[in-house]
């Protein structure tokens, strides 16, 4: 412990002399690096006024998107004895996402976050708990698939979340990359949780206790997120929403998508594949906590590709995520068909999850570039529609060659759907560069 510093009065009554030693030069400079060490990127951002009040509220609100299908699948199983009608009303309601979202979104950009976000929860809420009673009530098969559908009306928080940081972040790339890597971080971290918590919910309890306890997380949540109004966007009004083009139409936007779509398979595989994989090893209610694992991994990837200052454009960056994770993705084929193990597998599923944050951070960062001014929700709900289509698109896909050959094998299809996601992202850059070369000679500089 340093001492404090010699006070050595001189006789003639003068001030008293300081004699400074080593270890106090050491602890005053130990004290002045810390009062003046700059906040880390994630307090500066939360340091913004009403940032902290809107991101509770979405957190709430956005994890019963992890519960739902869970809970509609154990519920209704559990209740008619049929995984087949369960996953029938679980991917028709997933259908009926895929239309009604982008409307919602596009009403959200017109009307305004709050206006549009509470009604079309409620309704989707509405859904939920009819759904609930149909199911406890013995209703016909036809009634599940109508009331799941009603809950396609839930809007994208994490998509109004998202237009929130950049209409607060805007001019400010560094701080816009952050909050971009938090909010995929939230993303994987709700889809690891709310799994968890709805199995736990309809197990402990009884089986309509997930859908129930999902549906109230998610008004509340989207009530206190709209109470923010101080930090919601403008409205991008009638006029922005006729005179800009449509996101879908947007330069490079389809590329975007159909990489998200090829994104999606490779989750909606990996969760089939591994499921089954678990079953085939005698540890079927293991697969939840190996699943967790790979977003976990993909939760602090995110964390740490948020405090990165990145140096080069995103158009650059994204192919290598892509390409990083379609390499590590060999990992869990790896440890499946060689080893077996599914221990071996969960630590292979924990670091092939590294790669998928920061390439769904350089995604949705592109994604934003590419929406039309006024019509930023709409453009970030279809790419949420996107991997929403490919991973039932992979899930089918991965559930067909399970059967066919054996889960070892099922890893494979994965590794393919991110190579076409590579593919596919190498065609639009290369597509980009000769649009500006052919730019350029056709206006030559003098």
């Amino acid at each position: 412990m340093p001492q404090p510093p010699a006070m050595n009065t001189p006789r003639d009554g003068s001030a008293p002399l300081v004699t400074v030693t080593a270890d106090t030069l050491v602890a005053v400079d130990f004290g002045s690096r810390a009062r003046t060490r700059p906040p880390g990127p994630y307090r500066r951002l939360f340091a913004r006024p009403g940032t902290r009040a809107f991101t509770i509220g979405n957190l709430i609100a956005r994890l019963p998107m992890g519960m739902f299908s869970v809970s509609a699948v154990v519920m209704i199983a559990g209740s008619r004895g049929s995984y087949a009608l369960a996953g029938a009303v679980t991917a028709t309601g997933l259908a009926a996402t895929a239309v009604v979202a982008p409307w919602i979104a596009r009403l959200v950009d017109r009307y305004g976050q709050a206006r549009v976000a509470v009604p079309a929860t409620l309704l989707a809420a509405l859904g939920s708990v009819a759904l609930l009673l149909c199911v406890r009530f013995d209703a016909p098969a036809w009634t599940l698939f109508a009331a799941y559908a009603a809950t396609a009306t839930t809007p994208n928080t994490g998509g109004m979340s998202r237009a929130r940081w950049a209409h607060l972040l805007k001019g400010d790339a560094d701080a816009v990359h952050t909050a971009n890597s938090f909010e995929q971080a939230a993303d994987e971290l709700c889809f690891m949780l709310g799994p968890v918590l709805a199995a736990f919910l309809c197990g402990t309890f009884f089986p309509e206790a997930g859908t129930l306890v999902g549906a109230v997380l998610l008004v509340t949540g989207v009530l206190v997120f709209a109470a923010q109004r101080s930090t919601e966007p403008p409205l991008g009004g009638r006029t922005a929403a006729t005179d800009a083009p449509p996101p879908l139409r947007s330069p490079g936007m389809p590329a975007l998508l159909a990489v998200c779509l090829a994104m999606g398979a490779v989750f909606g595989a990996t969760e089939v594949v591994t499921i089954a994989f678990a079953d085939a090893s005698g540890h079927r209610t293991a697969a939840g906590a190996v699943l967790a694992l790979q977003a976990a991994g993909s939760c602090a990837a995110g964390l740490w590709y948020g405090r990165l200052r990145l140096s080069g454009s995103a158009e650059h960056r994204y192919p290598w995520c892509i390409a990083a994770m379609a390499a590590l993705l060999t990992l869990p084929l790896l440890a499946a068909s060689l080893t077996g193990s599914l221990l071996l597998l969960s630590a292979a599923l924990l670091v092939s999850g590294m790669a998928t944050a920061p390439t769904m951070i350089t995604n949705m960062s592109l994604v934003q570039r590419r929406s039309p001014e006024g019509r930023l929700n709409e453009g970030m709900t279809l790419a949420v529609t996107a991997l929403l289509g490919g991973i039932a698109c992979g899930s089918a896909i991965g559930g067909w060659l399970v059967e066919r050959l054996s889960p070892a094998a099922g890893y494979g299809v994965p590794i393919a759907a991110a190579a076409v996601a590579l593919l596919v992202s190498l065609a639009a850059r290369r597509g980009r560069n000769a649009a500006r070369a052919a730019c350029a000679n056709s206006h030559p500089i003098h």
